[in-house]
């Protein structure tokens, strides 16, 4: 991915997160575990957070099965934590919001419909939007007085191939949302149990180590395939941070550096900043 498409997804609210993913059943979950991620990491309780994957499951399925009819388009996240809630909002640039009918769809298997989705929420609106497309806005609470309801997470779908953007106004809120989102994207991708684990660990130690030196800056994560391995681009930072990125993520001493974890390590300097590109590649 390019450094000037990443800069695009940059939010500027604070604070906020964004992830930007094709519209395709695969990356449905890779959005929920990111999104919960986030919730655990706000200190939503475990019944809370299992409302909030319900919610976002249908929502974003609605816009896989009806948006876009003739080829894929974008779905947009935005995730903002507010004082007692988080808001989501889940927008779509296609032909707009509907109801799905309670019949078999692609990667789904809750076939619930919207009036669930209102009453796990808070507050719930659908608007179309001026430029098309259509926004849901759904508010779930931090705190859940009931049980949490069953949430079946293992949907058989072929993997989406193309690339994922998440991007954070407060560098702080990567912090258990990339872990998740990396898990789901290479997970249902034909890669080794040590290449699983090693890009888990590399979102895990980028997150930390940006969140703590560079806590001021809008940072973006992007996830890409690539011959078969997986592409993850960092940025933009400050002068000098694609650097101090590359030899400041320090791991445990029979590991070493980050660097130990890839086969290879790229810094782009540009206009907004330095962006870094991490490559895992096949073995």
């Amino acid at each position: 991915m390019r450094a000037e498409e990443m800069a695009d997804c940059t939010v500027k609210d604070s604070p906020r997160l964004r992830l930007v993913v094709p519209a395709e059943a695969a990356n449905v979950a890779l959005v929920r575990h990111a999104l919960a991620g986030l919730a655990e990491g706000c200190g939503m309780d475990p019944a809370g957070i299992s409302d909030l994957k319900t919610v976002v499951t249908e929502a974003c399925m609605n816009v896989v099965v009806h948006a876009y009819p003739d080829e894929t388009g974008p779905l947009e996240v935005d995730a903002e934590p507010l004082d007692d809630v988080v808001r989501i909002r889940i927008v779509d640039r296609g032909v707009g919001f509907q109801p799905r009918p309670d019949v078999d769809s692609p990667g789904s298997s809750l076939r619930i419909g919207l009036s669930l989705v209102a009453t796990l929420s808070r507050n719930f609106s659908i608007k179309g939007r001026s430029e098309g497309g259509t926004e849901v806005t759904i508010d779930m609470p931090l705190a859940h007085p009931g049980p949490p309801p069953h949430v079946h997470e293992d949907v058989e779908v072929e993997p989406a191939v193309k690339e994922v953007r998440i991007s954070a106004s407060d560098a702080a809120l990567l912090e258990g949302v990339l872990s998740r989102a990396v898990s789901a994207f290479v997970l249902r991708r034909d890669l080794g149990v040590d290449q699983v684990t090693d890009a888990i660990l590399l979102a895990d130690t980028v997150s930390h180590f940006s969140s703590t030196e560079f806590g001021d800056e809008d940072l973006t994560f992007a996830l890409a395939d690539g011959d078969g391995g997986i592409d993850l681009t960092v940025g933009p930072l400050g002068a000098g941070g694609g650097e101090r990125l590359r030899r400041g993520l320090e791991l445990p001493d029979e590991i070493g550096t980050v660097e130990a974890l890839v086969d290879g390590v790229e810094i782009e300097s540009h206009d907004d900043g330095e962006y870094v590109a991490f490559r895992i590649a096949p073995r």
